[in-house]
């Protein structure tokens, strides 16, 4: 029996370096986003790093995250959640019932919500400020939720996860945030979609689009105001109207309710091409990016940027904005404009007529993506575990 206790002490600290963890990934959409790009790419991680992990899912990913998770512990939701207004009551009812039933030490939410209710230790991610700091550039009800829920996750999580330091840094300004509650974590890319295109990966996105050989324009993002898109696509015409053989812009992604987008498409001139694509199919997005002559991402406020970095690492010529996150994603590998139609107009003019620097960029952009690694994120995140559960005990 003299033994016991230095046997416990050793389970103790293993626990406390090593805690069992449950990712809610049940709000993540069915159509990938970013978001659900950080979640499945932070479990593969997880899961490939020896984590000891549970994750909890809509029954339709469960096959999904059985696949990419083999070695974690796959928890389908055993009712409907597909509104959020399910979730939302599942997430405050059923969910703490789950993390006693499972054991786990630490509960992650990626999405900004967290139940009221419940003994483990409680990780949040929040994905950005914007709610407070531009409000005007979401639903108003959107704003009102996302705020009330980052306040809420401030006071009451073990800890934040941002990913980046201008998250931080406005988290800290304008919701009161407490800097030592905030873990700043940034995002990875996943080689294996985003990567330099091969000619038939290519091809294949230019069918998907509908643009046989012409030279293009690349835009992907959810078409909602603070993605920028109407001075994109004014900037856009400024900047080819006079071109003999001027490019197509093509917009892929989510729908969003950006109204001034018609406004915008409907001042183009007839003989210049836009294609507003849609959804792209994930193994349709190496081939989009990396083929595109520039990708242009005018963004009035990221919390990170990941469309920037996956362009990067596709090989793309990146033009985006200095605001907020993004110059801590694109550093010196990527241009740089303003937000107004005129200044986006005249950058991508002199990357048009600028090809070696459009090679130098697309170079410095592969070496710079090569930084960010969800394997790198997935450590990070697994010594945030083990800092809120500790700080969770401490608190007890």
């Amino acid at each position: 029996m003299r033994n016991a206790d230095p046997v416990r002490r050793t389970l103790a600290r293993v626990s406390l370096a090593d805690p069992r963890v449950l990712i809610d990934a049940t709000a993540v959409p069915a159509d990938r986003g970013g978001v659900g790009r950080y979640v499945d790419s932070l479990v593969a991680a997880l899961d490939a790093d020896g984590a000891r992990l549970s994750v909890v899912c809509q029954p339709r990913d469960a096959a999904l995250y059985g696949r990419i998770a083999p070695r974690s512990r796959i928890v389908p939701t055993s009712e409907s959640i597909a509104t959020r207004t399910a979730r939302l009551t599942w997430e405050q009812t059923t969910l703490p019932r789950l993390v006693r039933k499972l054991g786990v030490d630490v509960l992650h939410s990626p999405h900004y919500t967290i139940p009221l209710a419940g003994q483990a230790a409680s990780v949040v991610t929040l994905h950005d400020a914007t709610f407070f700091t531009d409000a005007v550039l979401h639903h108003s009800i959107k704003a009102r939720f996302f705020r009330a829920w980052t306040r809420t996750a401030l006071l009451r999580a073990s800890l934040c996860v941002v990913p980046s330091v201008a998250t931080a840094t406005e988290l800290t300004r304008v919701a009161g945030a407490d800097p030592r509650g905030l873990e700043v974590i940034q995002h990875g890319v996943g080689t294996d979609r985003f990567h330099p295109p091969s000619p038939r990966e290519v091809a294949d996105a230019r069918a998907a689009v509908g643009l046989g050989g012409t030279p293009y324009v690349a835009f992907l993002g959810a078409l909602e105001p603070r993605k920028n898109v109407p001075a994109l696509i004014r900037g856009f015409a400024s900047a080819c109207r006079d071109r003999p053989d001027p490019p197509a812009l093509v917009l892929a992604g989510q729908p969003g309710w950006d109204h001034q987008i018609e406004r915008a498409l409907d001042a183009v001139p007839h003989r210049l091409r836009v294609i507003r694509a849609g959804y792209l199919p994930f193994d349709n997005l190496a081939g989009f990016l990396g083929g595109a002559a520039l990708v242009a991402y005018p963004s009035l406020g990221e919390g990170f940027g990941l469309p920037v970095l996956e362009a990067m690492a596709c090989g793309s010529c990146v033009l985006t904005t200095r605001r907020l996150s993004l110059p801590e994603v694109g550093g010196d590998a990527v241009a740089y404009c303003g937000v107004g139609a005129g200044d986006i107009g005249a950058a991508i003019s002199d990357l048009l007529d600028d090809p070696a620097r459009r090679a130098d960029l697309s170079a410095a952009a592969q070496r710079r993506a090569k930084d960010f690694s969800w394997d790198l994120s997935a450590e990070r995140h697994r010594s945030a575990y083990g800092r809120a559960f500790t700080l969770h005990r401490r608190s007890r």
